[in-house]
């Protein structure tokens, strides 16, 4: 009987709270073990809701408790690299949040804390870990679409309150740091990629002057992906694949449902109303579940994490060079690592 792995959680945060660790406690190999707040009365309450059996006011008093092997970092995103740094070097294996940093210089000093203390770090691209994106990934790639030539994303939500942390320079709000690194992230992974320049441009919120309409250009050796997030439109999201003799469309790309099959249109492009149209259906599956799963057999069995720092890395210097582009108008090579 494998061992599970205990987990610890700093914050209170919505995703933590109602996606992250529910799901984590329906996982074989995750026990959640703590929760840490600044707040000890906010971090009781989150404990009691959830059963989970310790809770402590800072998040120094999770990293010296011994029973614990992982923390899982849902704090905003200008502390994800401050903090878990802080778990790594108290010996706790980290799965962060994305966008795991906020430059490539951060996420640099990630790779030299994970060489330094010999734990394991990934970031939190739950997509990854679902069934659907590796079935599409494997139909890509074996050719049933032909050639890959494009890809198309979108993502977006309605969100212009001040006070939330999306809407805050200081803490790494805006939309392609919250929603945009998806499409960029899930484009390198259906492609196996690095796009060799980006164009972009970014509409800026006249209060809060966070990025709250983004669209770029990805331009790949074999393929050119483009996409628009935004935070200030109707709520919306889908990617497509399309090749030269067909095309895939994932429904629902971001926020997959946990309990009903997941959809994947397959299109041969002989009928422009879709009468030749396939679906293919995947199981249900929680990707909050299989990523806790994952990482934590990945510390068990000592083996890589299915994300890797590197590959963060360079998602960070594409999301670097969007930001760049936007700004100079021209072309951007995201820097090479």
């Amino acid at each position: 009987m494998w061992r599970k792995i205990r987990w610890g959680i700093l914050g209170a945060a919505n995703i933590a709270l109602k996606k992250v660790i529910p799901a984590m406690q329906a996982g074989d190999y995750c026990e959640v073990t703590a929760i840490a707040s600044r707040s000890a009365s906010k971090a009781q309450r989150a404990a009691e809701d959830l059963n989970v059996p310790k809770f402590y006011g800072s998040y120094e008093e999770l990293f010296a408790d011994r029973e614990i092997d992982a923390v899982y970092n849902p704090l905003p995103n200008n502390l994800h690299v401050e903090w878990t740094i802080k778990a790594a070097e108290a010996g706790k294996h980290v799965l962060c949040e994305k966008p795991l940093a906020l430059t490539t210089q951060e996420a640099g000093k990630l790779i030299e804390t994970r060489e330094r203390t010999g734990v394991r770090i990934q970031e939190a691209f739950m997509v990854r870990s679902h069934p659907q994106w590796l079935a599409v990934r494997d139909f890509v790639r074996a050719g049933n679409i032909g050639k890959l030539q494009a890809i198309t994303g979108f993502f977006s939500y309605y969100n212009d309150d001040a006070s939330n942390i999306r809407n805050r320079t200081e803490t790494g709000g805006g939309a392609l740091f919250d929603i945009g690194c998806y499409c960029i992230n899930l484009s390198r992974f259906i492609t196996g990629e690095e796009p060799k320049r980006v164009a972009a441009l970014i509409k800026r919120d006249d209060e809060s002057k966070i990025d709250k309409l983004t669209s770029a250009i990805l331009d790949f050796p074999s393929c050119q992906s483009t996409f628009t997030c935004g935070t200030q439109l109707v709520p919306y999201q889908r990617m497509q694949f399309f090749g030269t003799i067909g095309r895939v469309e994932v429904e629902i790309p971001f926020n997959i449902p946990v309990d009903e099959p997941t959809v994947i249109l397959v299109d041969d492009g002989a009928g422009l109303f879709g009468e030749t149209i396939e679906v293919m259906k995947i199981p249900a599956a929680n990707q909050y579940t299989t990523q806790g799963d994952l990482f934590s057999q990945a510390i068990i069995e000592n083996f890589e994490p299915a994300i890797s720092l590197e590959d963060s890395l360079k998602n960070t210097a594409v999301i670097e060079a969007i930001f760049r582009a936007a700004e100079s108008r021209n072309w951007e090579t995201p820097a090479n690592f």
